[in-house]
């Protein structure tokens, strides 16, 4: 299968960027190897988007987002996007489920959340440990939980635990909160959360499931242990660029270099959203991404057609 465009992940960048070239006649085909919204749809609430009166989920958000670009003709492929290389009249994608052909490709694959990496993570994960408390929350009702992490996630859903859960304590390494200051504040006026500041976690306790965080005071070197049923990490994320080592530039971290237009290192390549190396990673910032991404690239195909490139 050929399109003009092909875009690889359908969060709101890549579903912006579908929406901006389908609308201007093109075919655009978007891979996506889960469901349509990426992290953007696990967050509880989102209020700061241009336009929305009253917040919505963002699960809503990018559930109108999907349905507005299909409208203007995008295609949801379900397929994992495996390489980005050159191919007969442009670009061939390989996927797990077989190969596809493009004029242009758009990165949108988005990021992943950071593990913390001390024992019982992994062993407990889906056990009591979660990075999603939209998806997780509901389980720990009339609970204790402990949520890792001091910027805008970590508080956003931190508030959203303590409309379940009877205690959230917030664990950060900082004496204070990195977050915006109306999270901050929103979290410490709310009763059932507890501030454990200047203080990191050293082990995730439990056999079966989660039974305990341990967490080191970083001033004192104190060790105390708080008794949760559940835990919620959020300490930043990972681009998930992993495919294109070797085919496009990316910093240190894995994040992909792209100019002003969205053109990565490579030709014909573009590059949108959280997995872009950026100074903001917010919902907003993503749709214009994916907005300067699109019109490149039909630039680029203009190009072609007129023979210019």
């Amino acid at each position: 299968m050929r399109f003009d465009v092909l875009i690889i992940g359908a969060g709101p960048a890549g579903l912006t960027a579908g929406l901006y070239v389908s609308r201007a006649g093109w075919r655009a085909g978007c891979l996506e190897r889960l469901s349509p919204g990426g992290q953007a749809a696990l967050t509880s609430r989102v209020e700061n988007y241009p336009g929305l009166e009253e917040p919505v989920s963002g699960f809503e958000l990018c559930r109108r987002m999907e349905a507005q670009a299909r409208q203007f003709g995008l295609e949801l492929v379900q397929d994992e996007a495996e390489s980005v290389l050159p191919g007969e009249g442009g670009l061939v994608v390989k996927t797990a489920g077989g190969s596809f052909g493009a004029g242009a490709v758009i990165v949108a694959s988005g990021a992943r959340p950071r593990e913390l990496g001390v024992p019982g993570e992994r062993e407990l994960r889906g056990k009591g440990v979660s990075y999603c408390a939209t998806c997780d929350g509901p389980f720990f009702r009339d609970q204790a939980v402990a949520v890792i992490g001091g910027g805008d996630s970590a508080l956003e859903e931190a508030v959203f635990l303590a409309r379940l859960c009877r205690r959230v304590y917030v664990v950060h390494r900082r004496d204070e909160f990195r977050a915006v200051k109306v999270l901050v504040e929103r979290a410490l006026n709310e009763k059932r959360i507890l501030p454990v500041t200047s203080s990191t976690v050293t082990r995730i306790v439990g056999t079966e499931t989660v039974e305990a965080v341990e967490v080191r005071n970083v001033q004192t070197g104190k060790v105390d242990r708080l008794e949760v049923a559940g835990v919620f990490l959020y300490v930043g994320l990972l681009p998930n660029s992993e495919f294109l080592a070797g085919q496009v530039v990316r910093d240190d971290a894995g994040y992909v270099i792209t100019d002003d237009e969205m053109l990565t290192s490579t030709p014909a390549v573009f590059a949108a959203g959280d997995v872009r190396k950026k100074s903001l990673r917010q919902i907003s910032t993503a749709v214009g991404d994916g907005a300067i991404a699109a019109m490149s690239a039909v630039r680029h195909l203009q190009s072609l057609q007129a023979g210019h490139v």
